[in-house]
């Protein structure tokens, strides 16, 4: 389940519905992260752009490999601006033994910072600046220019 919100979510909304959602599921595991916006070389926060099919056909990948190890992905994530130490980022995987989600949940952040289809921008004076020296560049992105073949 992936959910996009409009700006900085709702840490304790979120996490206490996906905990009363799941808690008869008879899994023995709900682990968590919570990505905070850090107040850190002048911004004021980031903001974000979502290619939402994308991104759902990312997570759905990852959903089947949980699966695979009777396990459940959760995630929600902000479009547009979030101001610091605010929240733009939560997973969660949930399992039958707690190995298995803690190890899952660092590949799933890891894979998450690395092939999301996420932009980051940095929030300055009121404007976004594309943070390019964070960003990292998806496996098959690209420009295509004219002449060039697919």
């Amino acid at each position: 389940m992936v959910e996009i919100y409009e700006g900085p979510l709702n840490v304790e909304e979120i996490l206490t519905r996906w905990y009363n959602r799941f808690k008869d599921k008879n899994y023995g595991a709900f682990i968590n992260f919570v990505g905070i916006v850090r107040d850190e070389n002048g911004i004021d926060g980031l903001s974000f752009d979502i290619y939402e099919p994308i991104l759902k056909e990312w997570f759905n990948s990852w959903q089947e490999k949980a699966k695979e190890k009777g396990a459940h992905l959760l995630m929600a994530h902000s479009k547009g601006d979030v101001p610091n130490h605010k929240t733009s980022y939560i997973s969660a995987v949930l399992s039958p033994q707690r190995k298995v989600s803690l190890k899952m949940i660092e590949e799933f952040v890891e894979d998450f910072k690395a092939n999301a289809p996420i932009w980051k921008y940095d929030l300055i004076e009121g404007k976004r600046v594309y943070a390019k020296e964070r960003s990292y560049e998806i496996e098959g992105s690209g420009l295509l220019f004219e002449g060039e073949k697919k």
